[in-house]
């Protein structure tokens, strides 16, 4: 993993972990709105523009004012540079000619406990992750990649999409560890044909690193691997004839179980987005 940022770098890179490039002057040409907002502050439609961009993920609310006066930031396609301007979350609010989405956003951790399914709903009426984390957040939260019924462990929600879609796509090698329970010893020979590589009925599989837990029988196994292909962990054991008896994910894109009992959940410190930003 790479060196987290200092409070130094974070100060002189505001927003460019996300893309965004600081800019020093205003668009020649553009308009710009001299109109204030203040006087419609009753409106309980209305939030602060220096907010909106702060909740989009740009940059702290602070140097939101200080983009807003450069004349960064459009709203309506009007460029705006006076403080305390207030918009409408309809209004379309563009920071250097990118849309933004108002929405604050949220990562809450679950350490997923048995028999709950990794969906937003079921039609069968069966029990889903949802409800663990239904007092987590107001907003619409979804399950980063999945966990099956049976398996428990490390299973992260958000409502950043593109942090979601890059954490559960393979080329960004997401490092995920599960501790594996089978129903008899494994053997060395089947050890070193996991490590080696093996054909799959849709195609070869070949893990990160696996090896036998110390001081616990050799029916248990410690397994990384980037893979998002469905059920793959238990798919490798029972190709070789072993049934999984307990999956644990217990180590996924750096963060883990450390303080977080079975069941419950809780939100992710800023450090540690940080740190799912570095792993992107």
């Amino acid at each position: 993993m790479r060196r987290p940022q200092s409070n130094k770098d974070k100060r002189n890179s505001p927003g460019k972990s996300r893309g965004y490039v600081k800019k020093s002057f205003s668009k020649v040409g553009a308009k710009t709105s001299t109109k204030t907002s203040s006087r419609v502050s009753s409106d309980p439609d209305l939030i602060r523009l220096n907010r909106y961009v702060a909740n989009a993920g740009v940059c702290s609310r602070r140097e939101a004012d200080t983009y807003i006066e450069a004349g960064n930031v459009t709203v309506n396609g009007k460029t705006i540079t006076e403080m305390g301007h207030k918009v409408k979350l309809t209004d379309i609010v563009k920071f250097d000619g990118r849309v933004l989405n108002p929405q604050k956003k949220e990562y809450v951790l679950l350490n997923k406990p048995k028999n709950f399914i990794t969906t937003t709903s079921d039609e069968r009426g069966r029990r889903t992750v949802m409800e663990l984390i239904s007092k987590a957040s107001k907003s619409r939260l979804v399950p980063v990649g999945r966990l099956d019924r049976n398996t428990t462990g490390l299973l992260l929600f958000t409502n950043d999409g593109d942090l979601a879609k890059k954490l559960t796509h393979p080329k960004h090698g997401i490092r995920k560890i599960y501790h594996v329970e089978l129903n008899k010893n494994l053997s060395a020979e089947d050890l070193k044909n996991i490590q080696t590589g093996l054909m799959l009925d849709d195609g070869q599989i070949k893990v990160d690193e696996i090896s036998y837990i110390n001081n616990s029988p050799k029916r248990e196994v410690g397994i990384e691997i980037h893979s998002g292909r469905n059920r793959i962990v238990r798919r490798i054991f029972e190709h070789l004839g072993y049934e999984v008896k307990k999956l644990d994910r217990v180590i996924f894109a750096g963060l883990t179980k450390k303080d977080l009992p079975r069941g419950h959940w809780r939100h992710l410190t800023k450090q540690e987005v940080i740190n799912l930003g570095m792993n992107q």
